[in-house]
């Protein structure tokens, strides 16, 4: 009997055929097959079972089966192996910590989002979910959790600061997510005591940031500590000394030093 190997974590397959391809066969993976569209029968396990659109099959890494069709089906398929089943411990928390790096970043919580146009087709889909889930909420409470995670994922891998950066990498959205954390709290700011919450040290995290973003810690830091101070600024709503107290600076002078200063820069 043929023996499929998957070697990727996970693999998603979406394909309409009118003739099935492969022969009676297992593998060292698990497979969720939904039947978007079609019919015929699936032979599984020396077992025939007719399916239709809408049919939804799992099958463990040593079920063996092939399918004989009847109307041209439309096949999906989600096929995830072991490691992405169970994973790390560091793997099972992932979902979790793209909601905490949203949540730290307070910013994003006053913008909007600007999603690239695939993504916001899935954004879409998985609302229609939503949705679908809302007449039982208790039913379907982690149904929704996972909905939330999804649309999590998806607006982080939006964010300016990960689309503008070429590696993009799980260390690296730590960095951002600290800086943004504590944008506030200049003293967690500084490159040594950055370089202990990442296990490093100061001498280092600054060429790091370099290499993976083009700009240096220092600069970036000021950078986005401005961007914030201005948009306060035009809003109307907040005094220097307002702002220097969020922003834990000196005085007002030190916000009026700062503004001056990026004046001069960008003129």
């Amino acid at each position: 009997m043929k023996r499929y190997r998957q070697f990727q974590p996970v693999i998603i397959s979406s394909f309409e055929v009118k003739k099935w391809a492969h022969p009676v066969h297992n593998h060292n993976h698990y497979e969720l097959i939904y039947i978007k569209k079609g019919s015929g029968d699936h032979y599984l396990n020396k077992e025939i079972i007719t399916y239709a659109q809408g049919n939804l099959f799992l099958l463990g890494p040593e079920d063996e089966h092939y399918f004989k069709i009847r109307e041209s089906t439309h096949f999906v398929f989600l096929k995830f192996t072991d490691l992405y089943l169970h994973g790390e411990e560091q793997f099972k928390e992932q979902w979790v910590r793209e909601m905490e790096y949203l949540i730290k970043n307070r910013e994003t919580r006053l913008s909007r989002f600007e999603l690239n146009v695939q993504d916001q087709l899935v954004i879409g889909q998985i609302y229609e979910v939503i949705i679908s889930l809302k007449h039982s909420l208790v039913a379907n409470e982690r149904l929704v959790w996972l909905q939330i995670m999804a649309i999590a994922t998806l607006l982080k891998r939006n964010l300016p600061e990960i689309t503008a950066t070429p590696q993009k990498n799980r260390e690296m959205e730590a960095v951002f997510a600290y800086i943004h954390e504590y944008i506030y709290n200049p003293g967690k700011l500084k490159a040594e005591i950055m370089a202990k919450q990442f296990h490093t040290t100061a001498d280092y995290i600054g060429p790091y940031f370099k290499r993976n973003t083009g700009l240096t810690l220092r600069d970036y830091i000021g950078d986005y500590r401005k961007t914030l101070i201005r948009k306060r600024m035009e809003s109307g709503h907040y005094s220097l000394k307002q702002i220097a107290a969020e922003f834990g600076l000196t005085d007002e002078s030190h916000v009026s030093k700062l503004l001056k200063r990026e004046k001069r820069k960008s003129g």
